[in-house]
C-alpha cells in the first residue's frame, strides 16, 4: 500500500445542501453573533450579504446541480478530500492537482491503484451531535451511486463499491485506476451526510433540510426571496468569522450591480459584462474576472438533416462572427473558444481547430456537402441569459448571408432544459462548467458516446475508445497524448460551433478577503472575512 499523509491542517471550505424550503434546521447547535451585538457574548461578528440571480431547487447533495444548490450545499457540508488553494496573477485560485484532507485526516492506495482506504477524522460530528464515522460516509457514497443526478459521476469515478470497515476505517474500491477518482470525490455531490438523521427523519428529508457537519447552519431558505446561514459554532475548524451569511436571491442583473454600487450587498454574482468597467470605476469595490471553465457552444444535432452532415456543420463554424460575439456581446470578458475543452484545462489543444470568421469558406464547404441554396432549420433559445439572445441574433443575421434560415425559438430556462435532455433539439446554444479540471471529466459528460450531457447526439468510435483508454491510463503524459487526438478528431468533426469561454466576474466590497476562485464557480463562505 502506497501511504498518503497530508497536512492535517488546512482551510476547510464546507459542503451545503441547496434546497427548497422557508424553514430552520431544527437540529443543529447555531451560536452566532453579529454586528448587531447578538450571539453568544464573544466579540461581535461582521454579516455578509451576497447576491445570487435564482433560488436554488434542492438541499440534496447527490441531486444538486445548480450553482445556487451547490453553494447552499458547500455552506453545510463537509467532504473526505478537498482542494488546495494556490496564487495565480495575483488571484488565489483552487489548486486542483493538490488534495487535502478535509473529513479524511489520511488514506491510503494500493500499489494497483484501485483501493483507496480512509481514515476518518477523530470527534467531529454532525450538527445534530451525532458522530461522522465511517458507515455516514458509506451511506452518502450509496446515495450518490443510486441518485439521478450523481450515478454518472459516481461511475465516471470507476466506483465499485465503498465499505465501512470499522468506525473510522472506510475502503473504496474501484472497477480500474482512476486518476480522476480524488478530484471527482471532491465535489459537492460527495458531502458526507449524517446517516442517522436522514433515516429518522424520512427518505425526503435532505430536499429542504441540511444534515451536514459543515461550518454553517441552515436558519431560512426561500427559493423566491434568500437563504441565511449562522456559523455552526462545534464546527470541528473552529467557528466561521462571519456571524451571518445572508444570500438575497434578485433575478434581474441590473439590479445585483445597484445593490453592489450602492454598498446594499457585500458580494455579487454573475454581473454583465457590460457593467464591469463602470463597477471597476468605483473605489469602495474589487471585481474578480477569473478564465474559467465555462464554455458557451452553438450545437447541431448530429443525427439530425442537414447536421448529420461534417460538412454543413463545418460550413456553420465558419460563419460564426467570433470577434464580435467577444467585443460587442461579452465586452472583452471572454476568450475565443477552440477546442471542446476550456483552454486553462491541463491537455488543452486547438489541434485541427481552423475555422475563423469567412463566409466564402463557408458557402464551399454548403455547396460540397449539397446545399449550395442553402437549407432552413430551427433553433432553440433558452432563457434567462443576455447573451445567448445577442448571439443568436448576431449568428442568424451571418448565417442568411450564405442562404442559411435560422429559425429561432424561444423557450423557458426549466422548458428548454427538459427538451434538451430528450436530444431531439435541432440546434441551441448551451454553456457548461467543468467542475473538475480535467479533459476526461469534460468529454466524459459532453463527447463520449455514452455522456449523460451529450445532449447533441456526437458519436464517435475511436473517441469513445481514446477516452476510455485514457480513463484508466496513469502515465499523466500517454494520458494527455489520448486527450488531445480525441480533442483533434472532435475539432475536425466540428460537433459544435465553439463561441467562447467566459470569465468568472464577482464583484465586491474592498473589505471582504479570502475569496478564491474555483473550477466550480462556487463561494465557499468559511474562508471569507468581513473587515469594519
Amino acid at each position: 500500500m502506497k501511504k498518503v499523509k497530508l497536512l492535517s491542517t488546512f482551510i476547510a471550505f464546507s459542503v451545503l445542501l441547496a434546497g427548497c424550503a422557508s424553514s430552520a434546521n431544527p437540529q443543529t447547535p447555531a451560536a452566532t453573533s453579529g454586528t448587531d451585538g447578538a450571539g453568544t457574548g464573544t466579540a461581535a461578528k461582521p454579516f455578509l450579504t451576497v447576491a445570487y440571480s435564482e433560488g436554488g431547487t434542492t438541499m440534496d447533495p447527490a441531486e444538486a446541480n445548480d450553482l445556487t444548490s451547490d453553494t447552499l450545499v458547500l455552506a453545510a457540508y463537509d467532504q473526505l478530500v478537498t482542494y488546495g488553494i494556490k496564487s495565480e496573477n495575483g488571484s488565489d485560485i483552487a489548486n486542483t492537482e493538490d488534495i487535502k484532507p478535509m473529513l479524511a485526516e489520511n488514506w491510503e492506495v494500493s500499489d494497483d491503484n484501485t483501493v483507496y482506504t480512509f481514515k476518518v477524522r477523530d470527534g467531529v460530528k454532525f450538527q445534530s451531535g451525532n458522530p461522522v464515522d465511517a458507515a455516514s460516509v458509506a451511506y452518502s457514497f450509496d446515495r450518490v451511486g443510486k441518485s439521478s443526478s450523481g450515478s454518472f459521476l459516481y461511475g465516471m469515478a470507476s466506483i465499485k463499491s465503498v465499505t465501512a470497515k470499522d468506525n473510522s476505517t472506510v475502503e473504496i474500491t474501484l472497477t480500474a485506476p482512476n486518476h480522476m477518482f480524488l478530484q471527482i470525490i471532491s465535489m459537492y455531490t460527495f458531502s458526507i451526510v449524517d446517516q442517522k438523521t436522514v433515516e429518522a427523519e424520512g427518505a425526503d428529508y435532505l430536499k429542504t433540510h441540511a444534515a451536514g457537519s459543515g461550518p454553517f447552519v441552515l436558519d431560512k431558505w426561500d427559493p423566491a426571496s434568500e437563504a441565511v446561514f449562522t456559523p455552526n459554532a462545534e464546527y470541528w475548524q473552529g467557528p466561521a468569522q462571519l456571524g451571518k451569511v445572508t444570500m438575497k436571491f434578485t433575478k434581474e442583473a441590473s439590479n445585483r450591480v445597484l445593490l453592489l454600487g450602492k454598498g446594499d450587498v457585500d458580494m455579487a454574482i454573475e454581473i454583465p459584462p457590460k457593467d464591469v468597467t463602470s463597477l471597476e470605476s468605483n473605489d469602495a469595490l474589487t471585481i474578480k474576472s477569473n478564465a474559467s471553465n465555462r464554455i458557451l457552444y452553438f450545437a447541431m444535432n448530429n443525427k439530425i438533416k442537414p447536421f448529420d452532415n461534417e460538412k454543413v456543420r463545418q460550413a456553420i463554424n465558419y460563419a460564426i462572427p467570433y470577434d464580435e460575439l467577444l467585443s460587442g456581446v461579452m465586452y472583452g470578458q471572454a476568450k475565443q473558444m477552440k477546442s471542446s475543452v476550456a483552454s486553462n484545462t491541463p491537455g488543452f489543444t486547438d489541434a485541427g481547430y481552423v475555422y475563423e470568421y469567412n463566409l466564402d469558406k463557408a458557402k464551399e464547404l454548403l455547396k460540397e456537402a449539397g446545399y449550395e441554396q442553402g437549407f432552413t432549420f430551427d433553433f432553440t433559445l433558452g432563457s434567462g441569459f443576455d447573451d445567448w439572445e445577442d448571439d443568436a441574433v448576431l449568428i442568424q443575421a451571418e448565417l442568411a448571408k450564405i442562404g442559411v434560415t435560422m429559425n429561432i425559438n424561444k423557450l423557458a430556462r426549466a422548458q428548454f432544459l427538459e427538451q434538451q435532455k430528450e436530444k431531439n433539439l435541432t440546434s441551441y446554444i448551451s454553456k457548461w462548467t467543468s467542475f473538475v479540471n480535467d479533459p476526461g471529466y469534460h468529454l466524459g459528460f459532453l463527447m463520449y458516446g455514452k455522456g449523460s450531457s451529450n445532449y447533441n447526439n456526437y458519436q464517435n468510435a475511436e473517441v469513445d475508445k481514446l477516452w476510455e483508454q485514457a480513463n484508466t491510463e496513469t502515465d499523466a503524459a500517454k494520458r494527455g497524448e489520448l486527450y488531445m487526438k480525441a480533442q483533434e478528431i472532435i475539432n475536425t468533426e466540428a460537433p459544435w460551433a465553439y463561441l467562447y469561454e467566459y470569465n468568472r466576474i464577482v464583484g465586491m466590497s474592498n473589505k471582504i478577503s479570502g475569496y478564491a476562485f474555483y473550477p466550480d464557480e462556487v463561494i465557499r463562505f468559511y474562508p471569507l472575512s468581513k473587515a469594519e
